[in-house]
């Protein structure tokens, strides 16, 4: 989930950043410590939007920094067990899917895409169930839950696990299918 945090630390900032705005020195420090970086309380760490530092900056004897006190903040996008989420299909495999949920992209194994048996077919790189009824493939849009979440350096590293098991789970065709069932 998306989320808007008000955090606090000490910049050190160079003497080369000097030339600018105080506010859009130490933002700029701030940028390149956080952003893109994972967080384990936060998550992601997408963007800083504000910078505000505190009082003056401190000088150390023999230290060319700077040292700042700032009030940030920050958007980060973070991942929790049992989230739903809207994600896109990006690549269909014979073990499941790989679906894409915000910055992060997550593994749904074959055997989390529903109740039924599905199968890989290699010819047409899509995933079905026994009776064909339903069929997931790259580029469908799928709601799934998040039921496992290992948060590591980068988001390319971060392994997250998914699932579409559970009622309410899945692509547009299949809830209308189940609804159309449910009426008839």
């Amino acid at each position: 989930m998306y989320r808007l945090i008000t955090a606090e630390d000490r910049v050190r900032v160079s003497p080369q950043l000097l030339v600018m705005e105080k506010e859009e020195a130490v933002k700029r420090v701030l940028k390149e410590k956080y952003e893109g970086k994972i967080n384990k309380e936060l998550g992601l760490i997408l963007e800083i939007t504000k910078a505000k530092p505190k009082a003056g900056g401190l000088v150390f004897p023999g230290d060319p920094y700077i040292y700042h006190e700032v009030e940030f903040e920050a958007v980060t996008f973070n991942l929790e067990v049992n989230e739903v989420f809207r994600g896109v299909v990006r690549e269909v495999m014979d073990f499941g899917a790989f679906v894409s949920i915000g910055p992060f992209e997550g593994l749904l194994h074959i055997s989390q895409i529903g109740k039924e048996r599905f199968s890989y077919d290699k010819k047409n790189k899509v995933l079905s169930s026994a009776d064909k009824k339903k069929t997931l493939k790259k580029g469908d849009e799928v709601i799934v839950k998040v039921s496992t979440v290992s948060l590591k350096q980068s988001p390319q590293d971060t392994k997250v696990g998914l699932t579409m098991r559970a009622e309410g789970l899945g692509t547009e065709a299949w809830m209308e299918a189940e609804k159309k069932k449910e009426k008839g």
